[in-house]
């Protein structure tokens, strides 16, 4: 199907909404009390039931070749890997460090991809890695105190360019939905062996496993609408414009987020102004990366 020359103004306020509610997840992650082993094992769940729902709406087929199923299970497991390290980054620092580290996504899986793949790194990406590597040393030295969480905001960034790698690949095959669906049934396993694992060695201790109160209502937020709501609009935008639009738009989202996140929390989340440098800088690199390459692709058509 052909994309539209120029989507309707909605189209994109639409889009930048998508953003704005994916750049909300680590707010909801401070709002609910239950930890982040346990919160990403309901999100999943509730999650996997939503899609079922979407599914049997739109009369998908669930069954699909068992290696195929196995392996959508396995990236399931690289999803809630990569929540559960957000959520604990966002727990142990703040929001803003959590996103500040996972604007690296885009970056990672630039050396990701090629190694995964067999390509040839291009030196435009190892170019903007280092600026990227110059933002992270600018936030480390003003935000040693929130260094750990920082490191585990880079672990779920690297974790979300194998997803997302992984996932490119599966998406040659099969339906976009159904591979989530089985994704969220891998994640919820994989949620859960965390959940037991952690309950057996005294880690859960002095923190709910039940959701309390407004609990609820702040997962399934994310559940449904961070997750369920949000993957089936950007999958219908994705009619509307190109990816290299949609990826560059997504880059904003450590932008909303960090703003939003002073919105509600105020002065908990007011940072060093050295923090915001580095954030910039990294920013400036990830929006970058796109630019360059269309740059460098033009350039190598005209020779």
């Amino acid at each position: 199907m052909s994309q539209p020359a120029s989507p309707p103004l909605r189209s994109y306020l639409q889009l930048h909404f998508l953003v704005l509610i994916w750049g909300f997840t680590a707010i909801l992650g401070l709002l609910i009390s239950v930890s982040p082993t346990v919160l990403v094992l309901y999100r999943t769940v509730l999650a996997a039931v939503g899609l079922a729902a979407v599914l049997l709406i739109r009369k998908k087929k669930f069954r699909i070749p068992a290696s195929d199923a196995v392996r959508m299970l396995l990236v399931g497991f690289l999803l809630s890997l990569h929540w559960i390290l957000f959520f604990a980054s966002a727990r142990i620092a703040t929001a803003s460090v959590c996103l500040a580290g996972m604007s690296t996504a885009s970056l990672w899986t630039s050396l990701v991809e090629p190694a995964i793949n067999r390509q040839r790194i291009r030196p435009v990406e190892v170019g903007l890695g280092l600026v990227a590597v110059a933002g992270l040393y600018i936030v480390f030295r003003f935000e040693f105190d929130h260094a750990l969480g920082l490191i585990l905001a880079l672990g779920s960034a690297f974790l979300a360019s194998l997803f997302t790698v992984f996932n490119s690949r599966l998406v040659r095959r099969h339906d976009a939905f159904v591979i989530t669906f089985y994704e969220m049934i891998g994640a919820s396993v994989c949620s859960l062996v965390f959940v037991l694992l952690f309950h057996s060695m005294g880690w859960n201790q002095g923190i709910s496993l039940w959701p309390k109160g407004t609990d609820w209502l702040w997962i399934l937020i994310l559940a449904w609408v961070c997750t369920v709501y949000a993957y089936s609009m950007g999958t219908h935008l994705m009619k509307q414009f190109s990816a290299y639009m949609v990826n560059l738009t997504v880059n904003l989202e450590p932008v909303y987020g960090i703003a939003l996140a002073f919105l509600v929390f105020g002065e908990k989340e007011r940072m060093t102004t050295g923090f915001y440098v580095g954030t910039l800088v990294i920013l400036l690199a990830v929006i970058s990366y796109p630019v360059l390459i269309k740059w460098q692709s033009k350039v190598q058509k005209n020779r």
